[in-house]
């Protein structure tokens, strides 16, 4: 190819500070698709400014630094009410909360919690120790917990005490080192004297537990209640042989269950049998225990009332490989209502306990202690769930 038959054309566009070189070379200039070719060029060209320009428009909105007055201005309301909004911790107009999310979400904005921490002396976050993060109830607090906090600027942060004392008071220690603002402890077999310590050191709530002196800081179900109701259940299908397998024995929701178990026998004039009883440990192998030591000692029952539903299913378990039907031969309730129960087979008669809500009041009680507003801890409600692992007895 000649050299005199080479032609080049540059043509350079240009995007924020960068320089981009759009380059094309043909290399016979008399061809007949040399024309077709520049007015394809030039259509490239235009396409590429225009594009350009959007992506330049977009960086120069990205790179403004979105204020709290910006959002009041295209809001039309007064800073206060955007801090407010932000903080969700005093109440707002409806229409004025709906105004500066939306303008919020208009113009990108991501509050700086870093910078608002610095200036307030605050994390904006929560530290939550659970007991068990394999358990699906203290997953399910946990969940409503984040629910609790969402749309709000506090965030979680999540610690296992695995129910050791010991171990539960060093992630408490290593949260409040992280300067959290508040601390939500769900279960515990914290001592009462570190309890009564948190209390004053740190705003504290305290879900599916009660502790004397701190009462308005206890978000918990009436156990005991619950467990006399769950027996009550099976005695008017005609149970009076009813073994409990029990949670752990030092936790107070299990030493409830255990009240309620005992009052409710002890009301319909039936004698109790301790060897009926067996201790457990909220674990699903508990239950597998607690019917192979029933079985291996004779002992006669027509019914069982599990202090959860892990433990309901182990004792399900033990009694299908032991050829025992259930609810032909053994009715089965147990305590949480999780999710698996209503899938099991049969599906699980059960005590709802209302998780997810526990967790959403307590974060949102919580808050308001932060701020050191006035509140509530509400007093939630168990529900009998009838399924098909209880029936009549025959």
């Amino acid at each position: 190819m000649q050299r005199d038959n080479i032609s080049s054309g540059k043509r350079e566009l240009t995007r924020g500070v960068e320089a981009t070189r759009f380059e094309y070379i043909i290399y016979n200039k008399n061809d007949p698709s040399w024309n077709r070719f520049l007015l394809a060029a030039d259509d490239a060209c235009r396409n590429l400014r225009s594009k350009s320009a959007r992506i330049t428009e977009l960086d120069s909105s990205l790179k403004k630094n979105v204020t709290i007055s910006d959002i009041a201005a295209h809001a039309n309301v007064s800073k206060s009410t955007v801090s407010r909004v932000l903080n969700n911790t005093t109440p707002v107009n409806d229409e004025k909360r709906k105004a500066v999310l939306a303008a919020m979400k208009e113009m990108n904005f991501e509050p700086n919690v870093f910078a608002r921490g610095l200036a307030s002396g605050q994390s904006y976050t929560v530290g939550v120790v659970t007991q068990n993060f394999g358990s699906p109830f203290y997953d399910a607090i946990s969940q409503g917990v984040v629910k609790g906090l969402a749309d709000t600027s506090y965030s979680p942060l999540f610690a296992d005490g695995q129910w050791q004392s010991d171990i539960g008071e060093a992630v408490v220690k290593t949260l409040i080192g992280r300067k959290i603002d508040g601390l939500i402890v769900i279960g515990s077999s914290l001592e009462p004297s570190f309890l009564e310590h948190l209390k004053n050191t740190i705003p504290t709530l305290l879900v599916g537990i009660e502790v004397e002196g701190m009462t308005n800081q206890c978000l918990f179900v009436d156990n005991e209640e619950a467990g006399r109701r769950a027996t009550q259940h099976l005695i008017e299908l005609g149970h009076t042989k009813i073994a409990h397998i029990t949670g752990i024995a030092t936790q107070q929701d299990s030493i409830r269950r255990l009240a309620g178990y005992r009052k409710a026998l002890t009301e319909a004039n039936i004698e109790i049998d301790e060897s009926l009883i067996f201790e457990g440990n909220f674990e699903g192998a508990s239950g597998v225990m607690a019917v192979e030591s029933f079985l291996q000692q004779g002992k006669s029952f027509t019914a069982i009332f599990a202090a959860n539903d892990a433990s309901a299913f182990g004792a399900r378990l033990a009694l299908y490989r032991r050829g025992i039907r259930v609810p032909e031969d053994v009715s089965i309730i147990g305590f949480d209502d999780q999710t698996e129960a209503e899938f099991a087979t049969p599906p699980l008669t059960t005590m709802r306990q209302p998780a997810e809500e526990m967790g959403i009041a307590a974060a949102k009680a919580l808050l308001k202690m932060i701020s050191k507003n006035e509140y509530v801890v509400p007093v939630l409600e168990t529900e009998l769930v009838v399924r098909e692992s209880t029936r009549l007895l025959k």
